[in-house]
């Protein structure tokens, strides 16, 4: 027994012996100061250079959405004028309408849509809420009264959201994000409802491009968190594509 424990306390002391030559030749050779010396400068760039790294990210992603929504805006401006007339002609009320919502760490910024309901559709909202058909935060119905015919055209082709351009230019929005909640929503969210607030939301994500409105909001949350955790300029890409074919097909939107 005795040799067995001086074995072991020996091997044990040998391990601990090559160990502590091992730190000593890589980090403190040259002495104690140049090893703080090194010590301080490899904080300082596994730091900085993160840091580095997510500016530029967000730069190029910036600037991705300018120049894309400027394009879009300026290929898309015959669809903007016929349909501010439609609207007109309607009911004569306000082609843009306009909505307070929630955007990247809380900050409340205001939406532009073309205005697809009746001018007093937020009057009557309340009425309606035992006609909500998601069973959960979000507020949708199939067959909404307060759409208008134009309205309800708009809507299936998501060209209600053409004016949220506009948004991405100011900087409030990006291209691809997750939709930017109501502040009604926010206020019910959970701890885990709140991630969705980390990133500067957007006109489309994952959940726009996987059925839409027909995914309940965990759905869409675990959606928009697999993008936050996933966010690329190449992911951007990928379902910028993936956004076309949806709005065409209108899979999902009410």
């Amino acid at each position: 027994m005795f040799y067995f424990d001086y074995y072991f306390y020996c091997g044990v002391c040998v391990r601990e012996n090559v160990l502590r030559d091992r730190l000593f030749d890589r980090y403190a050779k040259g002495g104690s100061r140049f090893a703080r010396f090194r010590s301080v400068m490899y904080y300082i760039f596994k730091r900085y250079s993160w840091h580095l790294v997510v500016k530029s990210t967000l730069i190029i992603k910036r600037c991705f959405d300018v120049i894309l929504s400027i394009l879009l805006i300026l290929a898309l401006s015959p669809v903007f004028l016929i349909t501010v007339i439609l609207i007109k002609l309607e009911d004569r009320g306000t082609a843009i309408y306009c909505q307070q919502r929630v955007g990247i760490r809380g900050k409340r910024f205001t939406i532009y849509k073309f205005r697809s309901m009746v001018t007093d559709a937020d009057r009557i909202r309340n009425d309606l809420d035992n006609l909500n058909e998601t069973q959960s935060l979000i507020f949708k119905i199939k067959k909404d009264p307060r759409l208008t015919r134009t309205g309800r055209i708009i809507r299936k082709l998501s060209i209600d959201e053409l004016p949220q351009l506009f948004n991405v230019l100011k900087g409030d929005m990006s291209i691809v994000g997750p939709r930017p909640p109501l502040p009604s929503e926010v206020s019910k969210y959970r701890l885990r409802d709140l991630k969705r607030l980390d990133v500067t939301p957007g006109l489309t994500c994952f959940w726009q491009v996987s059925g839409r409105s027909n995914i309940g909001f965990d759905g869409q949350v675990d959606l928009d968190l697999q993008y936050i955790e996933s966010q690329s300029i190449w992911t951007d890409i990928k379902l910028l594509f993936k956004t076309i074919p949806a709005v065409l097909t209108g899979k999902g939107a009410y």
